[in-house]
């Protein structure tokens, strides 16, 4: 018997002869810093100076509102909670969302303010009402990033209001993003995210619209932006860092210094329809769905299930896609004993001829050896008549 006939199996092989379809690594944007990535994958779409120290500007205070939201989480704070309005706070400039001084705002006011006035005298009130100071407030901002990752980013205030110390990158900035709708998802917390896609907010009879360009348009209600923050500062130029949900796949985007508004807006749709036309996430297989079949050597039965533990669903482009096949090997046939679980063989990833990925194939059930006649039996058969159902093939299809 050969133990080492091998089976290798093509799948999932198309082409797309598309002229439009374009690889990740030509897309061009006019900003100067830019990181998209997908929520679920964090496969990086698109990496545009993303390590390179940059102004965050309001973004900044996608921070403080991860802080505040943090607080409602573990419970220590509610929306109904009352924060009073210092000095300090009234007298910002900037953004406002024109609070008065020595009055109090709940918590749930606050955030509005924040979310969607930008308002640099509400991010002031609720720092200084969560730890006594901006100072205090901006030293657990640096906590925070730190344990989220964020290698490259000095907070010194809750609102990014200008400051030489002040420092971030996209991809920090993207991972702040991530956090923030990773961390509190809309299904546990109904009252928070939901309030970065709201238009407009009104506070002391003055209503302010969002700065989130995504929101507005005629297909607005259609291309699934709901957050996160606009920024500006004359020496951070325009930025965006936005999220949005098309068909179950969610992308995050980070862009800054562009020379506009308009330039913030334009850029920003385009990148996110291009991204969402040529980026899809392929369910190739399901966790425990059956890949191929094994012969079995001397067991108590004939063929083995080849499944996967998890799901083989990847993000990728056209492009890749047209360019991607699986290689399913193992050692044909598998003697028995087989414990169910136990691997048995590899699935490869390939694109180009380059295997990018490998995936352990394992036994789709357990599979009990024959008894020491059976395998006698077995084997003078196997002797006699040759080994049945021993063979190499490939199929391809969509």
């Amino acid at each position: 018997m050969n133990f080492r006939t091998i089976l290798t199996i093509y799948l999932g092989i198309f082409w797309l002869c598309s002229a439009t379809a374009v690889q990740a690594q030509n897309i061009s944007t006019s900003a100067k810093y830019a990181l998209i990535t997908d929520f679920d994958s964090g496969l990086v779409i698109l990496d545009k100076n993303a390590d390179a120290p940059m102004k965050p500007a309001s973004m900044a205070k996608i921070m403080t509102i991860y802080i505040a939201f943090g607080r409602i989480a573990e419970g220590s704070l509610s929306l109904d909670d009352s924060f009073v309005i210092s000095e300090k706070a009234w007298k910002m400039g900037g953004s406002r969302s024109f609070l008065n001084a020595g009055a109090q705002y709940s918590l749930s006011e606050l955030l509005h303010g924040i979310i969607i006035q930008s308002g640099n005298d509400a991010a002031v009130a609720l720092a200084e009402g969560i730890s006594g100071s901006e100072e205090n407030f901006a030293n657990e901002m640096n906590v925070v990033a730190a344990r989220l990752g964020m290698k490259n980013t000095i907070f010194k205030n809750s609102t990014g209001w200008p400051h030489p110390e002040i420092t971030t990158t996209a991809r920090d900035l993207n991972i702040l993003a991530t956090a923030l709708i990773r961390d509190f998802p809309v299904s546990e917390y109904p009252q928070l995210y939901p309030i970065f896609a709201k238009i407009t907010y009104t506070l002391n009879e003055i209503k302010q619209g969002n700065r989130n360009p995504l929101l507005y348009g005629k297909n607005a209600d259609r291309n699934g932006a709901d957050g996160l923050k606009t920024g500006y500062t004359e020496e951070s130029g325009y930025g965006l860092t936005a999220s949005a949900l098309r068909n179950g796949q969610r992308v995050v985007m980070v862009l800054n210094g562009m020379s506009s508004k308009s330039e913030r807006a334009n850029e920003s749709r385009r990148l996110m329809d291009f991204v969402f036309r040529e980026y899809r996430k392929y369910e190739f297989f399901d966790a425990g769905e059956t890949i191929d079949e094994a012969n079995i050597w001397l067991g108590e039965q004939a063929k083995l299930p080849l499944i996967l533990g998890e799901p083989l669903h990847r993000v990728m482009s056209r492009v890749d896609r047209a360019k991607t096949s699986f290689q399913v090997t193992w050692q044909d046939p598998v003697p028995a004993p087989i414990t169910k679980g136990q691997q048995v063989g590899v699935l490869s990833l390939t694109r180009d001829d380059k295997v990018v990925e490998t995936i352990p194939l394992l036994a789709g059930n357990s599979v009990s050896e024959l008894g020491l006649l059976d395998r006698v039996g077995a084997a003078l058969k196997y002797i006699i008549l040759g080994a049945s159902n021993t063979s190499a093939g490939s199929t391809s299809g969509s």
